[in-house]
């Protein structure tokens, strides 16, 4: 018995359960599969976006993404930012997303995009690149000054840590990673690992961006 439960792939297994309460529940996203059907652009940000998740089980894109949607509520956000706010509104009120995470509407997101549990997550830059992804408890906005032009500006394959902030009109560069904590009120470089508060730069990181 005890053999028996050790090849067991208790992950995956749980996967499969959830794609299966997916599929019977499919109906319910007519409406989402429709939209991605006839947007097809939308549809392959979206396929980047579920790529850079791990599942412990082999399934096509079209149906990665109806695996999230249905069991990721950050995913719904995420999606529903895709499409934009009209259908957004049209029909986000059927199945919502996470309403401690917010993504501001004017917020220009690349493909790839990862958010990671993000539990008390604001996003209100002005635009972020491809491959980003970032942790509960971020703050991305900007300064409290009526100017709401003044917000940061990120570039591809940034990693944010745990409760990381970035305020005001600041530029992160691309293959960055910011620590978990910190406090960005300055530009930081390309290529680099920026920790504290203010972050400042501590190391040199080799260009992954042809990863």
């Amino acid at each position: 018995m005890k053999c028996f439960l050790q090849r067991i792939n208790f992950r995956e297994c749980r996967d499969i359960l959830r794609f299966v309460n997916a599929i019977v529940f499919a109906w319910l996203y007519i409406p989402h599969l429709c939209i991605l059907f006839w947007d097809k652009k939308t549809y392959l940000i979206l396929k980047e976006d579920v790529m850079r998740h791990r599942l412990y089980m082999s399934i096509s894109p079209c149906l990665k993404i109806l695996y999230f949607i249905h069991n990721d509520r950050f995913f719904r956000t995420l999606f529903y930012h895709r499409i934009g706010p009209i259908k957004a509104l049209l029909i986000g009120w059927w199945r919502p997303g996470d309403k401690y995470f917010e993504i501001s509407k004017t917020t220009d997101i690349g493909p790839g995009a990862y958010f990671a549990h993000p539990f008390s997550t604001v996003i209100n830059a002005k635009s972020i690149g491809k491959n980003f992804s970032c942790r509960h408890i971020t703050t991305i906005g900007n300064k409290n000054d009526g100017k709401n032009d003044q917000r940061p500006v990120i570039g591809d394959f940034v990693t944010l840590g745990v409760n990381v902030s970035i305020i005001g009109p600041v530029r992160i560069g691309n293959n960055v990673i910011i620590g978990a904590g910190s406090v960005v009120v300055n530009d930081i470089p390309d290529n680099c690992v920026a920790v504290g508060n203010p972050a400042k730069f501590i190391k040199a990181l080799n260009n992954r961006m042809s990863l």
